[in-house]
């Protein structure tokens, strides 16, 4: 077993940063020349913004298999701490943003570790009910939260957000949540997890202290979500208490389930594939029929379950996501 090393945690592949370069000059030269407009524009960041809180959700279930419901609950902790810190403290200019989205990455991966010490001890269902009831605590509090800090807005939702989360903005956070996840999963931590997931027992009768591992991964992957909520409440400017409910979870658990547990490469491809499949079927079809774009991702998810069940790329990556000594 590979050693988890934390001086690589941030030590990107040297083919897969040069891919992720030239697809970013690619699109900011289409940006630049206007072919890509504002609307799609935002509708990329969203993609974008998605994929991370997926990546984090893919860290938790795909590869401790946790089973984890409240994944909506930590992106709107990252969302309104975010929102706060930088309407809040708009005299410190252009660090407003960068020190907004830190609060909200540390702030959900403080309630993470908070409540992840208990619960992480359940398995299974047991589990996936437990984060499902933080889940919908969070979202009454965030319902009611004008009662103790007016400018939050309640459910009525907070407005008069600055709008600062850009395309680059995006991708470098992608970028490095691609980087983080990557370099965790290739190494002892990762290997470990692996073997949670795959047998819990069996790994504890080896030595492997599965609690203190479930418990990294959880905090992790929250402060993924907590990482794309802020970048998503500077995206919209407006944040509204549904927008974290129960069923953004399912989004994102669909999302993990369709792209592959246990690949960063079919969870990224399939948060692009959400987004972009969510605003072109909203153009597409008849105001009256919209919301019957909602009945694609079930039957997607029943397709993928008989078909494919391990999902679209599971427990599979590109080759250039692989460190040199994992390649075929």
């Amino acid at each position: 077993m590979k050693r988890f090393n934390s001086f690589n945690l941030f030590k990107p592949g040297s083919t897969a940063l040069i891919l992720s370069l030239i697809i970013f000059t690619i699109i900011e030269a289409l940006i630049i020349t206007r072919v890509i407009n504002p609307y799609i524009q935002t509708i990329l960041s969203l993609a974008g913004i998605v994929a991370i809180s997926a990546l984090g959700l893919n860290l938790i279930y795909g590869y401790s298999g946790q089973f984890s419901l409240g994944h909506a609950a930590f992106y709107g902790i990252g969302a309104y701490t975010s929102a706060l810190v930088t309407c809040l403290i708009p005299k410190t200019g252009f660090l407003a943003f960068p020190l907004g989205l830190t609060a909200g990455v540390f702030a959900s991966g403080i309630i993470a570790l908070l409540i992840g010490l208990p619960i992480l001890r359940l398995k299974s269902d047991y589990l996936g009910i437990a984060t499902l009831g933080f889940g919908m605590i969070m979202n009454v509090l965030f319902k009611n939260s004008h009662r103790v800090i007016p400018i939050m807005g309640g459910a009525s939702g907070m407005r008069g957000i600055a709008r600062l989360t850009s395309f680059p903005w995006v991708f470098c956070f992608l970028l490095l949540a691609v980087i983080v996840v990557r370099n965790l999963v290739y190494s002892g931590f990762g290997r470990a997890l692996l073997s949670i997931r795959e047998d819990e027992l069996a790994s504890e009768s080896v030595g492997i202290n599965a609690t203190k591992y479930k418990t990294i991964s959880f905090v992790t992957g929250c402060m993924l979500a907590g990482l794309a909520g802020g970048l998503y409440a500077h995206l919209y400017s407006y944040l509204n208490p549904d927008n974290f409910d129960f069923l953004k979870s399912i989004d994102v658990l669909l999302i993990v389930v369709i792209g592959g547990m246990g690949s960063i490469s079919g969870t990224v491809l399939a948060a692009i594939g959400w987004a972009l499949l969510l605003e072109g079927l909203r153009v597409i079809l008849p105001s009256g029929i919209q919301e019957w774009r909602m009945v694609v991702y079930p039957l997607l998810l029943i397709i993928f379950m008989l078909v494919k069940p391990s999902g679209a790329m599971g427990g599979t990556e590109f080759n250039f996501l692989k460190p040199e000594e994992y390649r075929r």
